[in-house]
């Protein structure tokens, strides 16, 4: 057994919960690259499709599901829906994430 950690302090379930719900919405790569293209500014589905290289109808289902999370937002103009990202705190997030996920054996080469 061990002993008490002292000032050991552990995350809420609901936290813990919330995290883990935030790191799965992070974990498809069309989504890490829809929130980073919206990091540099409010775009459409056909301007994000282009961007990350997808078609309009899988980014346009990838943003449902961000919107649904709580990471994008919407607007309409018309007859054209445009997308921001809902709380920038996500920028170092995937600035983090970015920096220190490894790479494999062929991509160093």
């Amino acid at each position: 057994m061990h002993e008490s950690i002292a000032g050991f302090e552990m995350p809420t379930e609901i936290e813990v919960r919330r995290a883990a719900d935030l790191l799965r919405m992070l974990s498809d790569p069309t989504r890490v690259k829809i929130l980073w293209a919206l990091l540099q500014g409010e775009n459409s589905v056909a301007c994000l499709a282009d961007l990350i290289g997808a078609t309009p109808t899988a980014v346009s289902q990838h943003l449902s599901k961000l919107r649904l999370a709580g990471l994008v937002e919407n607007r309409r103009d018309g007859t054209f829906i445009f997308y921001t990202v809902e709380n920038a705190a996500i920028r170092p997030v995937l600035e983090q994430v970015l920096a220190i996920a490894p790479t494999s054996a062929a991509e160093r080469g």
